[in-house]
């Protein structure tokens, strides 16, 4: 079983950053593929960004890329989203998942993939 608490949304003006943390327990972060999802209200939930497990590479969405850098840091078993020149369009609430799997690179952008979620951070973006 893992849990996964997330933290550090808030209100940003566009043009701004936050760095959103995701807080795991119950296993090492190391050994978990883990992503970035996010969410508005009448849109499926869209990936954002994630990391493999074991070597930890990133990757990351079209949207986001070279804005959004996802990290983790092994001694606080916790996974990081810094999130650098937002657009309004980056509003949603942001959810941190994992899964217990080992997950096929293909299905890694998949929200289906993942069956550990946290609770979700809200980013809003002013224009």
């Amino acid at each position: 079983q893992v849990q996964l608490v997330e933290s550090g949304g808030r209100l940003v003006q566009a043009g701004g950053s936050l760095r959103l943390s995701c807080a795991a327990s119950g296993r090492a972060v190391s050994t978990l593929a883990m992503a970035w999802f996010r969410e508005v209200p009448g849109k499926e939930r869209e990936f954002v960004a994630g990391l493999k497990r074991g070597m930890g590479t990133t990757y990351a969405a079209n949207s986001v890329k070279g804005r959004f850098t996802v990290s983790r840091d092994n001694d606080k078993n916790t996974v990081y989203l810094q999130m650098n020149n937002l657009k309004p369009e980056d509003t949603g609430l942001y959810y941190c998942a994992t899964t217990a799997g080992s997950p096929i690179v293909s299905s890694l952008s998949s929200a289906s993939t993942f069956e550990y979620w946290g609770q979700g951070t809200r980013v809003t973006v002013s224009s």
